[in-house]
């Protein structure tokens, strides 16, 4: 009886979580070998980008719901033991971009960093990044949304949804 009750409290919390803002699916890198949940459907395109003196290809993979944006961008480096500079430079890009400071950092290396920002605008945003190095490949993975409509139950979902195959 209360395994039933339990039961069908995840499920009705689980339908509340579930909003027609963000219709999750998964989704996998063409060409990067990778997985992580969309909230809605992608796009995908690459750019040749400059980080710690390095000429890269970025391959980007991106999805906008509700005016939050969700992004897994990834390079490939020729030298592989640049891995860590490299995402070093697009996180502090990254801070840059949005004139950031971190607010919160989680003990992996793999964890999230979360930040608060604003835009050029002067909007005031939250962002959330986890920055990975597998093999010859550096992961950015970016969540970034007005701070009053980035909620925590958002960033990680989508922050824990992601894995290279």
């Amino acid at each position: 009886m209360l395994t039933k009750k339990i039961l069908s409290t995840a499920a009705i919390l689980m339908l509340l979580a579930c909003s027609p803002q963000f219709d999750w699916r998964e989704v996998r890198g063409s060409d990067v070998p990778f997985r992580v949940l969309m909230p809605a459907k992608t796009a995908s395109f690459s750019r040749e980008v400059q980080l710690a003196g390095l000429k890269l290809n970025m391959q980007m993979t991106a999805a906008d719901a509700a005016g939050v944006n969700f992004a897994v961008g990834s390079v490939r480096l020729d030298e592989p033991g640049k891995a860590g500079i490299v995402a070093e430079a697009m996180k502090d890009g990254m801070l840059k971009n949005v004139q950031g400071q971190i607010t919160k950092t989680a003990d992996s290396p793999d964890g999230v960093v979360e930040v608060q920002g604003k835009l050029p605008g002067g909007e005031a945003v939250t962002m959330a990044a986890r920055f990975i190095i597998k093999g010859p490949r550096v992961y950015q993975v970016i969540v970034i949304g007005p701070a009053r409509q980035l909620k925590q139950d958002i960033i990680d979902t989508y922050m824990s949804s992601f894995s290279t195959e």
